[in-house]
């Protein structure tokens, strides 16, 4: 076998893989499932974010487990190979490419587990980790009436894809992030081996695994813990002028005992025009209902805030019950009372209301163009700071989507995990969802973005990136802080020789990893 693979990657260029070669590659692994020749010009050379493109030596869609088992072995039985796993490809700085190595597409795994469980009378279900969100979601809302308690606002995403960095949307100030959601993990690790992994069994490698970025293993299993799924939603947007307003309401919210708040909060930054795409219209829930720009005050900025709620009932209700526990809730926020917008959904629609983004996108050639993404975590003491100089100045114009921006609690968080959080209980996200728009340069807003990261340094900002990505070892040294040696210890006891999620570039390809 190893002599195959060796003569296959000597003699063949990774941009094209003769199919004969391609056929006896998957014949000296033994794998169960297919194997792809790679190439840039296909699916694993590229992602959502569209700024990378690698050639890949091939892609594998593995039959499960042990097929990306024997993938990993045969890497590490060169002296180069690296593996990395890709799920729905929506990494934005091509995280899930390998140049010259495996990618794994965790897509063709999706249907090898799907199994509820009910453990001391708790509900859980055995999914897999190439399982999109979205469909574990309606399986288990029409099968079950059960759904999983902590989401990200995007569901076309893979179970081990979102595991592998945190996953938060509007539920995670309660329930905490997805990692904070799973009890039980099935990983491929660097060694090549299948690994069983909980709280109490190979604790490190289930910590570590989780927020690891794919370092550690592939994620092939989740233990997900359900709770029973409501029927409805009562989906609000306010507006806001002040951010210290915006901001006070928000940490109100998310700081609430359960059923004395709503069941998601977010927020987002919008700019003060009729801009169709950053401004007024794009607050409105229902198409049948408008911005009316005369209800803003004179004194408002350049810069407007929404907050985002939504309460979760049963069909059963009442709607004076509902609106009694919405009034309630919202009699005690200051934001403009004539600009508020709410519309009643389905709960699977809520959860899916990205969806209708994505298909608009879609349409009309926005989906496929470059995604220049910035993700951040912003401690509470300098989340002021951040909207004076970047919401108010840098971006008040927009960035062609979503600024979103909410609180989160750090308490939710498990410490163990390999995640790592400004300090202090509150914190914020912020997201900066950029679509390239029509005559903007991608590298433009590559730019501002390093811009907006560079003044975050400068000013002594306490953050942290979300789903990173740096150049150097020294930066991302930098991210971890106190945290670096952990992982690094990790990395060596679970992938000695650097094979696994190359395109993070934290660590070289190596026989023994070096600290």
């Amino acid at each position: 076998m190893i002599a195959c693979l060796g003569r296959i990657v000597q003699d063949t260029d990774a941009d094209s893989i003769p199919d004969d070669d391609v056929s006896t590659l998957s014949e000296s692994l033994g794998l169960q499932g297919t194997i792809e020749s790679g190439g840039i010009t296909g699916v694993a050379g590229k992602d959502f974010g569209g700024l990378y493109s690698v050639k890949p030596l091939a892609l594998i869609k593995p039959s499960g487990s042990e097929d990306i088992a024997r993938v990993v072995n045969a890497a590490s039985r060169t002296s180069h190979l690296t593996v990395a796993a890709r799920g729905n490809g929506h990494s934005i700085n091509g995280q899930a490419m390998a140049d010259g190595g495996f990618v794994i597409d965790m897509r063709s795994t999706e249907e090898n587990h799907f199994k509820p469980l009910t453990i001391d009378g708790s509900h859980y279900i055995d999914v897999s980790g190439g399982a999109l969100w979205e469909d574990v979601l309606k399986r288990c809302v029409s099968m079950f009436r059960l759904a999983p308690r902590s989401w990200t606002d995007y569901l076309s995403l893979t179970v081990g894809g979102t595991l592998s960095n945190a996953g938060v949307s509007g539920q995670a100030f309660r329930f905490g992030p997805q990692t904070s959601n799973v009890t039980e993990l099935e990983v491929v690790t660097g060694k090549g081996e299948i690994t069983v992994c909980s709280e109490t069994q190979n604790s490190e490698l289930f910590f570590g695994a989780l927020g690891g970025l794919g370092q550690l293993g592939i994620i092939t299993r989740a233990r997900v813990k359900l709770q029973p799924a409501p029927d409805m939603v009562r989906w609000i947007r306010v507006v806001y002028t002040e951010f210290e307003e915006f901001t006070r309401d928000a940490e109100f919210l998310v700081t609430q005992e359960e059923g004395e708040s709503f069941d998601y909060v977010e927020g987002f930054v919008f700019s003060n025009s009729d801009d169709p795409i950053n401004g007024w219209p794009s607050i409105p829930l229902d198409p049948d209902h408008e911005f009316n720009p005369a209800y803003i005050p004179q004194t408002a900025g350049s810069v407007l805030y929404c907050l985002e709620v939504a309460l979760h009932y049963r069909n059963s209700d009442r709607p004076s019950t509902v609106d009694t526990a919405v009034s309630r809730l919202l009699e005690r926020l200051g934001f403009i009372q004539r600009l508020k917008f709410q519309l009643n959904v389905s709960y699977v629609e809520f959860l899916l209301r990205v969806k209708q983004a994505e298909e608009h996108a879609k349409a009309n050639g926005n989906w496929d163009s470059p995604h220049p993404w910035l993700n951040i975590f912003i401690s509470k003491s300098s989340i002021v700071d951040f909207d004076r100089t970047v919401f108010r100045k840098m971006l008040k114009d927009g960035v062609g989507g979503p600024m979103l921006i909410y609180p989160l609690l750090r308490s939710k968080w498990d410490s163990r995990t390999s995640v790592v959080l400004p300090e202090g209980e509150i914190f914020y996200i912020v997201a900066l969802l950029r679509f390239v728009p029509k005559g903007s340069t991608v590298e433009k807003l590559v730019a501002q973005n390093h811009e907006v990261i560079k003044w975050c340094n400068k000013e002594g900002l306490d953050f942290k990136v979300y789903l990173p990505h740096y150049q150097s070892k020294e930066d991302w040294k930098r991210h971890f802080g106190n945290q670096w040696t952990r992982f690094v210890e990790r990395k060596t006891s679970f992938d000695p020789m650097a094979i696994l999620a190359p395109g993070q570039k934290i660590f070289k390809r190596t026989h023994i990893i070096q600290p």
